[in-house]
């Protein structure tokens, strides 16, 4: 895995969150909040941690804004602070900035101001119950972007004891395993060969209405 170099701003529960699962990933993450106690608090947890007031460009020049390969601004119910933030590391060319919207008109301001990807986090997490409630077999998901994603998906039954070769899920689905989680082992890049067994997970990219296919696929048991 590549090791990049991630900025969150705003340390609240989703921006933790954020920053949290990246640092376990083994990326190096710097948290950024206005706030002293959630900064104190967030530097068990990752790279780095800072209090700065990112509405500010001489603070943002200061942490270094620009050595960051994407900036994730998290801020909480200060529509404004978000808005100027993500304007100002529009204006350092940062490349990749991903921002919290919290609601649609913010998240047009936000995306004409610069933002790379909107996150809506209420409306995303009513997307993933809905989607889980629809495919009983997926157990999670990533979003990468409005028409892909990363999912770990239950072995359906019928097509357990069988290899991938024989099973040819990416010319019959159109997606493509990465790795399986079997009996708490994690198989990554699998081989053709790599028997499927019953209750094995698949982590598989692909469009996500192929992935819903797939993951839709009753089990011989139900």
């Amino acid at each position: 895995m590549t090791v990049k170099d991630y900025a969150v701003i705003g340390l609240g529960r989703f921006g933790m969150g954020v920053a949290s699962k990246l640092y376990e990933a083994g990326q190096q993450v710097l948290g950024i909040d206005i706030n002293e106690e959630r900064v104190e608090d967030a530097e068990f947890f990752l790279t780095h941690a800072v209090v700065a007031d990112t509405t500010e460009e001489k603070a943002l020049h200061a942490i270094g804004i620009r050595n960051f390969d994407c900036v994730v601004v998290a801020i909480g119910n200060d529509m404004q602070s978000s808005i100027l933030t993500v304007s100002l590391l529009k204006e350092l060319g940062i490349k990749r900035i991903i921002a919290k919207a919290l609601g649609k008109r913010h998240g047009q301001v936000l995306e004409k101001v610069g933002a790379d990807w909107i996150i809506y986090p209420e409306r995303d997490m009513g997307e993933r119950v809905a989607n889980q409630l629809l495919s009983p077999n997926m157990l999670n998901y990533i979003e990468l972007s409005k028409e892909h994603s990363i999912e770990e998906i239950m072995i359906p039954a019928k097509m357990a004891n069988k290899s991938l070769r024989d099973l040819d899920i990416r010319a019959k689905y159109n997606v493509s395993v990465i790795t399986i989680l079997k009996n708490g082992n994690i198989i990554i890049s699998p081989s053709p060969d790599q028997i499927i067994e019953q209750g094995d997970i698949l982590v598989m990219i692909g469009n996500k209405n192929d992935l819903a296919k797939f993951s839709s696929i009753e089990n011989a048991s139900k």
